[in-house]
């Protein structure tokens, strides 16, 4: 079996948390709206401290203009190639700054957030503590729409 097929069986196989309520955000119109990135790609400057191995639910803060990033994703199933020749494939800063010059979204936030993918399966502490505290860090910059881009 390819490791591509092992990492499809697990994870269709992992329980999905389910929650009593759904909270509900009503953000302004886009054209008016601060966004932000949100990634799982394990990404952060060289002066920052890298992810760890698998577990890792610390998050990372990401300036704007930050574009020298070290790509900390590890699983074997994820090719490289195209983050080397384009980081927007995810981290998609320069097509946000293209969508904030012509008017699609009112900014693009001062700062944006790096999580590892390589998460516990219950993503408790990301759910509880670290997605929260990283969230607020956005809120406290204005931001109103986040992108995810899970890698």
């Amino acid at each position: 079996m390819s490791s591509d097929q092992v990492m499809r069986d697990m994870m269709a196989n992992l329980p999905v948390p389910e929650f009593e309520s759904t909270p509900w955000a009503s953000p302004p119109p886009l054209s008016e709206a601060t966004v932000a990135i949100v990634t799982s790609a394990g990404l952060h400057r060289a002066d920052q401290e890298r992810f760890e191995g698998r577990g890792d639910t610390s998050y990372r803060m990401l300036d704007r203009g930050d574009r020298e990033l070290i790509l900390g994703h590890w699983s074997s199933n994820f090719d490289r190639a195209a983050y080397v020749s384009d980081h927007n494939v995810v981290y998609p800063i320069d097509r946000l700054e293209e969508l904030a010059v012509d008017g699609t979204i009112g900014a693009v936030a001062p700062r944006h957030v790096a999580f590892a993918g390589n998460q516990p399966d219950t993503v408790s502490e990301v759910r509880l503590d670290t997605g929260p505290a990283a969230a607020a860090e956005l809120r406290a910059d204005g931001v109103d729409i986040a992108i995810l881009t899970p890698v």
